[in-house]
């Protein structure tokens, strides 16, 4: 299992899973500041889907967003979960069928059997941490 510093280190895209368009929501703030350093931001939220979001199209699914990647070669390598900790079974789930590096469950956020699942299948797992402020504190 990679550390916090190498997972946001090695990756380039991130899905943000129930990603709104609301400028006061903390999934739109996190979305901006992971663009605004550098990475590429998936907005994945179905009651948005075909609407861009920080000028990116927002996918209904992981799925939709994985098949949209796959034909640059592309794939996502952290699933940012800004969803209910009873939601994110599916969402592990899904994480692992599109081949993720990484299931993160933001701050609050915490589901040990996903977890499990998750890093069962591969997958590096975070809970209960902000990206945003793990990738301030090692920017320094």
């Amino acid at each position: 299992m990679r550390t916090i510093a190498q997972i946001l280190r090695d990756s380039k895209t991130i899905a943000i899973v129930g990603m709104s368009n609301k400028l006061e929501r903390a999934s739109n703030e996190v979305g901006a500041y992971l663009q605004q350093s550098g990475y590429r931001i998936l907005p994945i939220n179905p009651s948005y889907a075909g609407e861009t979001i920080h000028g990116e199209p927002v996918y209904a699914s992981l799925q939709d967003a994985a098949d949209a990647l796959a034909s640059s070669g592309q794939r996502i390598d952290i699933v940012d979960c800004f969803r209910k900790s009873e939601d994110i079974g599916p969402i592990a789930r899904d994480a692992i069928a599109v081949r993720a590096g990484c299931l993160w469950m933001q701050l609050d956020i915490e589901n040990q059997p996903a977890a499990d699942l998750a890093r069962a299948a591969g997958l590096d797992v975070v809970m209960n941490h902000c990206i945003k402020v793990e990738h301030r504190n090692l920017e320094g």
